[in-house]
Parts: structure tokens; C-alpha cells; sequence
């Protein structure tokens, strides 16, 4: 199931644009999946949601725009601001 591998790769991404101490404050993931990506749409977002809504993270979720062409990308992170909670 390489769905998997590519949410883990996302989880991947967002901990080196946010930094490891920061992934309990992360709100939003924003993706584009490509119909013609190769990703089964359905698996992919399970996982990632699954992934996202377990520790280091806290309750991310993932907002992904199908588009009609080939990509998969990681357009945004979407951080709460201020102090984390205790």
C-alpha cells in the first residue's frame, strides 16, 4: 500500500517545515492529488487522516484539492499561533 509511505512522506515534510516541537500545534495539512497521480484517493486520505490525528500531532486534519493533472504536492501548513497548550 504505498498510500501509506506517501501520508507518512507528508507527515515527513510537515515536521521539517514546522520542526518536531511544534507538530501538537499543526491545524491543517493543504495537498494537491492529481487524478492521474497514481494514488487511490480513498486509501490516501484514510491514512493520512489517521496519521495526522495521532500523537506528535493533535487533531491535524488534511484538506486535499483533487485536481484534474498528475501532482502531488504539499501546499500549505497550517500552524495555531501563541503558546501550546498545557
Amino acid at each position: 500500500m504505498h498510500e501509506l509511505s506517501l501520508a507518512m512522506d507528508v507527515c515527513r515534510i510537515t515536521e521539517e517545515n514546522v520542526g518536531r516541537s511544534a507538530l501538537d500545534r499543526v491545524r491543517e495539512v493543504g495537498l494537491e492529488v492529481g487524478d492521474r497521480s497514481g494514488v487511490e484517493f480513498g486509501t490516501f486520505q484514510f491514512c493520512l487522516e489517521s496519521l495526522l490525528s495521532a500523537p506528535p500531532f493533535r487533531e491535524a486534519r488534511a484538506r486535499i484539492e483533487r485536481t484534474p493533472g498528475d501532482e502531488l504536492r504539499v501546499t500549505y501548513v497550517e500552524v495555531e499561533d501563541g503558546d501550546p497548550p498545557d
